[in-house]
């Protein structure tokens, strides 16, 4: 075990742990000023529960022996127990395996935290804390055992995702929407306006998760190497060009260049270049965010046209972000950047984009379904709407006790 890449394990780890009250505060200011705490609550409630399941149990069923198919790892791992043999398929590593457990750890926070913003402004807490519970033992880990693990079926398959477009980016976004059609639109949606009630807020919520995306991704290199400064150049290089796309659209269909479209199209460029960093180059890295930044801007739209109230566009963002950034990674991912890559479809490597396609598919098709049963069950012995009076007046008093100030439009 070298202390320098321990080291850099731990402090990525710290930064994707801060990017949720990143997440937060970029969600809290889009939603009405009488419902910023139930965002906050919800996305801090993901920190404590997912840490729990995480420890007990999470961890084994992705990391641990493979129990059969490439489908879900065994029990070997349960309680953190039995971690000193080490993790299958990562003798190669110069990081222990609790730093592997612990930088693991905050990427199924922030996952589930993604999807609070889906079903903003009308979801019941207790169904929420339930079907996050479920999802993660049901949705999270299988997918992440596949992806993740050299043990996973996809993995065998060839599949390559550096940083998470299938477990973190598509899976969220997918399950938000399943957990949306379950729910039901927002009172009032789409005819009432419900403009955000703090743009300032969402700005510095954006911020924070730039900043802590360079551990997301130049951390997922585990190690302090090549591959992680890499990921961490493609990190700000599509985070621009993200930025600079989806305000180039917003200019050309609009006429104006907002704020939130800035700051949305930075998100959407480093949800792309996710699991392309450490397989693509810089100049793929900028064709790639900017490419998620007009497709992304364009999704947005989608749910005007469809009728679903994705509240804060985690479908639109994350999921059409994510597919985005895996095909393109079949397009432009290179073996001379990365030696555990193969050539993309640009550099005469075509089953690569094949492969990419049905990881993205498989993750849509099982995210979707099983997100929308779990919905529906939670929905039947628990509940997940709130009432029409709680949702008027807003669930910061409804289902806290509290105001996030003295008053709320």
């Amino acid at each position: 075990m070298y202390a320098g890449d321990t080291a850099w394990v731990l402090v990525s780890a710290a930064l994707v742990l801060f990017m949720t009250p990143g997440l937060a505060l970029f969600y809290s200011g889009m939603v009405r000023s009488k419902n910023v705490l139930s965002i906050m609550v919800q996305t801090f409630f993901v920190m404590g529960v997912v840490t729990v399941l995480w420890a007990v149990i999470g961890f084994s069923l992705v990391f641990s022996t493979d129990a059969g198919a490439g489908l879900i790892g065994n029990l070997g791992f349960v309680g953190l127990g039995g971690m000193a043999r080490g993790l299958p398929g990562f003798s190669h590593l110069a990081v222990s395996s609790g730093s592997v457990m612990i930088f693991q750890l905050m990427f199924v926070i922030i996952t589930a935290a993604l999807i609070v913003g889906g079903v903003a402004e009308r979801m019941r807490f207790q169904g929420f804390a339930v079907f996050i519970v479920l999802w993660v033992l049901l949705v999270y880990s299988p997918i992440a055992h596949w992806v993740f693990s050299p043990n996973g079926w996809l993995a065998h398959l060839g599949v390559i995702d550096f940083a998470g477009g299938t477990v973190v980016e598509i899976n969220s976004g997918f399950s938000a929407l399943a957990l949306v059609l379950v729910l039901g639109r927002r009172s009032g949606w789409p005819k009432e306006s419900m403009p955000p009630h703090s743009i300032p807020m969402s700005i510095i919520g954006a911020g924070i998760l730039w900043f802590g995306w360079f551990g997301f991704n130049a951390g997922s290199a585990l190690g302090a190497n090549e591959i992680a400064v890499h990921a961490f150049i493609n990190t700000q290089l599509a985070a621009a060009a993200g930025l600079l796309g989806w305000m180039i659209f917003e200019g050309a269909k609009d006429r104006v260049a907002t704020a939130l479209g800035a700051v949305s199209g930075a998100v959407a460029g480093m949800v792309a270049i996710t699991p392309c960093a450490g397989f693509v180059g810089p100049m793929p890295a900028l064709l790639i965010g900017v490419a998620a930044g007009v497709v992304c801007a364009m999704a947005v739209r989608w749910k005007f046209r469809f009728g679903y109230d994705d509240s804060l566009d985690v479908l639109a963002i994350h999921g059409i972000g994510g597919v985005v950034g895996m095909l393109l990674l079949g397009c432009f991912a290179e073996h001379s950047v990365n030696a555990s890559a193969h050539d993309g479809l640009f550099f005469g490597g075509g089953r690569l984009f094949g492969i990419e396609l049905l990881a993205v598919a498989v993750t849509i098709a099982y995210s979707f379904g099983v997100s929308y049963a779990i919905a529906k069950i939670v929905d039947r012995f628990v509940g997940l709407r709130v009432t029409p009076e709680d949702e008027f007046r807003g669930l910061d008093l409804s289902h806290h006790g509290e105001t996030a100030y003295s008053s709320n439009a």
